[in-house]
């Protein structure tokens, strides 16, 4: 048996307000304000969840169906790169046309009520060719990065350019703009990011918030930027042959240190880091973070795969550590632009120590290249669901940290779990999972958690932590009347049925869902067992899913519903507008709301949907009673128009010969190679191949690369992934596809297989149908 204990401080002093140099446009209705521990807007508490989506690196006409797709993953501010090397390739030749039209990406997130932050640079890195610094920058006699005045006279018409774009776009005339980062990344040049700052300003760039990237012990500019943190799963800059990072392990404990010396230790000294004081700032800034990792590229030496999992307790670790804003890079994958010039990655060859892929910059992201959903995206959905309804909550609560913690990070047997208080309620959080070193189950284990007027022990009955597992529990939460005082399942949202207000929960695997409630003078649960013991009903036995609804009434009469979704069932819900109210929808597939319309992206042959609550008559016919939703099926797939024929060319001759560059570490393959020793194969497509249809290649090998004629289309590092290819891109009958042999001994990480055989194994088609539903 182990039972856990933590007492909850008294509610804390209130924080420092007016002492940053932040200010919103006057006389906006929701004015924007950093205190020394949260942000609020509107005079309220505010939460907001930022995800990183590179406009220039995705096609310009999909970029609104895109950007509701992460509207309906809880992100609530779209940040990007503007990066340079894409829009100036050659001097004086600024492009803001077709996929670089910055402002109509600003104009789009406007339209939905997503904020957008523009994260200006010059210096982005990003994986992009000279982080992101034109060659003709480069060029000149000048020092980059700093106050040279013949770099600041370069970098003066950029920043003007921007502003331009962005005029009318600023808070002040009601647009979306609400932070402007300055540079990346910059650990020792606090002159210099002051410098930029005012440059941008006096360009005309305006924003309540002025952001920098702060790890790696970096020296900002006292008070004149708002430091921005993150933390990785995993990296693709490390060594190939070093293990998983502790820079990478530690995110997957609750601790109260903020900074990632790790992410981007590969362009500085690492003695830029040791000594320094990380959280300096802490007392008069808030825990916000940009760069959560929502996936991680892939390099040539080092091809490190993410789960969903591992991201997942990432991020609600860090909630539970203090964070008032999560942010992540990337959340929507894309594709490098052909450059006029040159290759746009970034490469040995520009003098940096990793070698990316010409074109993909999928980065494994909860929606890829393509805009492919992948698992990660429910499960970060599921979190910031719960963000949406209770995030003004949580942002002032103080993270607390239990007397009994690992005692560093080789202990796998205690358990790691935090409390965010506010002397008198809160939410606990647990997280039994990291990546590649499985932590065991915790049977027998109990809580108690001590308030200013209380102590809350629960379960009723000590449950089995199982290994894997990482969840929030809600402690004394008010929902209608009623007060939850703890329950053994996380919060998802509320939606209101009629005159009730109901709280759904999502269950845990392995752990049977329990309710303690307070306030109700009657409680009913057709799926499970209520008692009363001291004016708190227990709740207990509920078996949770679409009809695991229990139902309680105060005495003045309010009503108030909890509805328990099994795991697997409450990730594939969404909150949106639907038949001109606030609804949940369950779906095969994915989900944007748009307006007065709901639209489903499903590969199922019949797909389904659920609503509830569901109006009564129905705006469609043939629903059926699901639980308490009422579903309906979309129809059948339109039929197959044919399969992919894959024919071999070719077959994969000798690996090359290994060749290393910048730091000793393995570089990728020159393109002769893939002329005369790569496995070649044709890949023939039928006529009238339906849009939004991926060509999906199971494959083994080093490199893979897809070409039009001569063109390059697509490629890809093999890291144990499928390799998709989405054929909008590529309206053509043929393809073809060339895999390189690698050699296994040459100081290359693969998280999975060997790329010793280059053979493509199947292809097949999955489209990926879209259905309107109004």
């Amino acid at each position: 048996m182990a039972h856990h204990h933590l007492r909850v401080p008294e509610a804390a002093a209130p924080p420092l307000t007016g002492h940053l140099p932040f200010a919103d446009a006057p006389g906006v209705p929701d004015p924007i304000e950093v205190t020394s521990r949260f942000l609020t807007r509107g005079g309220r508490p505010w939460f907001p969840v930022s995800g990183e989506f590179h406009y220039s690196r995705y096609p310009a006409a999909e970029w609104e169906e895109e950007l509701l797709k992460m509207k309906a993953a809880g992100v609530t501010v779209v940040a990007s790169y503007l990066i340079w090397i894409h829009h100036e390739e050659t001097e004086g030749r600024i492009r803001f046309d077709g996929d670089r039209d910055l402002r109509r990406f600003a104009e789009l997130c406007a339209r939905h009520g997503l904020d957008f932050i523009p994260r200006i640079g010059p210096w982005v890195h990003a994986e992009v060719r000279n982080g992101g610094l034109p060659d003709w920058v480069l060029a000149r006699d000048c020092a980059p990065r700093t106050d040279d005045p013949a770099y600041l006279a370069a970098v003066r018409p950029w920043y003007t350019a921007i502003a331009q774009q962005l005029d009318g776009l600023d808070r002040a005339h009601g647009g979306p703009v609400i932070a402007i980062q300055i540079e990346n990344e910059l650990y020792d040049q606090p002159g210099h990011l002051l410098t930029l700052k005012r440059m941008a300003q006096e360009a005309g760039l305006n924003a309540p918030l002025w952001t920098s990237t702060a790890w790696g012990g970096v020296r900002l500019p006292p008070d004149e930027l708002l430091p921005l943190y993150g933390g990785y799963t995993e990296t693709f800059w490390t060594e190939a042959d070093g293990g998983w990072p502790d820079t990478c392990r530690k995110h997957f404990f609750f601790t109260h240190q903020r900074d990632d010396e790790g992410i981007g230790a590969d362009l500085r000294p690492l003695t830029a880091v040791r000594g320094s004081a990380p959280d300096a700032s802490a007392d008069r800034f808030p825990w916000a973070t940009c760069e959560l990792g929502g996936g991680m590229a892939v390099s040539y030496h080092r091809r490190p795969r993410v789960d969903a999992a591992d991201i997942a307790a990432l991020g609600l670790t860090k909630i539970g550590c203090g964070s008032v804003w999560q942010g992540y890079y990337m959340f929507h994958g894309g594709t490098n632009p052909v450059g006029e010039l040159t290759t746009l990655q970034e490469s040995h060859a520009t003098g940096y120590p990793n070698d990316l892929p010409v074109l993909t910059y999928d980065f494994q992201a909860p929606l890829g290249e393509y805009g492919q959903y992948r698992p990660v995206y429910d499960e970060l959905r599921l979190q910031h669901l719960l963000l949406a309804d209770f995030g003004h909550l949580v942002a002032p609560m103080e993270s607390v940290l239990p007397d009994v913690r690992p005692r560093g990070q080789g202990d796998r047997e205690t358990l790691r779990w935090a409390v965010r208080g506010d002397g008198t309620s809160g939410f606990l959080f647990v997280n039994n999972h990291q990546p590649h070193e499985p932590l065991p189950d915790h049977p027998g284990t109990s809580f108690e958690v001590g308030f200013e007027d209380g102590e809350l022990s629960f379960p009723s009955v000590p449950v089995t932590v199982p290994s894997g597992a990482s969840f929030c529990w809600p402690l004394r939460l008010d929902v209608g009347g009623v007060r939850v005082e703890w329950a053994t399942a996380q919060p998802v949202c509320t939606v209101m049925d009629g005159d009730r207000t109901v709280l759904v929960l999502a269950a845990v695997d392995g752990i049977a869902p329990e309710v303690a409630l307070l306030g109700a003078a009657s409680v009913s649960a057709p799926s499970g067992e209520v008692s009363f013991v001291g004016g708190r009903a227990l709740v207990t036995g509920v078996r949770a899913g679409t009809d695991a609804l229990v139902e309680a009434e105060t005495v003045d009469g309010r009503r108030v519903g909890l509805l328990v979704l099994d795991a697997a069932t409450a990730r594939t819900a969404y909150r949106g507008v639907l038949w001109g109210a606030e609804r949940l929808v369950l779906a095969d597939g994915g989900v944007v709301f748009d307006r007065e319309e709901m639209r489903v992206h499903s590969a199922a042959e019949r797909p389904s949907y659920a609503v509830f609550p569901s109006p009564s008559p129905s705006p469609r016919a043939g629903g059926v009673r699901d639980g308490v939703f009422t579903r309906f099926v979309l129809g059948e797939q339109r039929r197959s128009v044919g399969d992919a024929v894959l024919r071999l060319v070719r077959a994969a001759g000798p690996a090359p010969e290994p060749v290393t560059g910048v730091m000793g570490r393995a570089s990728v393959p020159e393109d002769k190679w893939f002329e005369t020793v790569a496995a070649e194969y044709v890949v023939s497509l039928p006529d009238g191949v339906p849009g939004g249809t991926l060509l999906r290649i199971h494959w083994s090998g080093d490199v893979g690369r897809a070409y039009v004629g001569d063109t390059l289309v697509a490629d890809q590092f093999y890291s144990g992934r499928v390799w998709d290819i989405g054929l909008d891109r590529v309206p053509v009958g043929e393809l073809r596809l060339r895999v390189l042999r690698g050699d296994d001994t040459a100081g290359v990480y693969v998280a999975e297989g060997s790329r010793s055989a280059a053979f493509v194994e199947r292809v097949e088609l999955v489209t990926v149908r879209r259905w309107a539903v109004r």
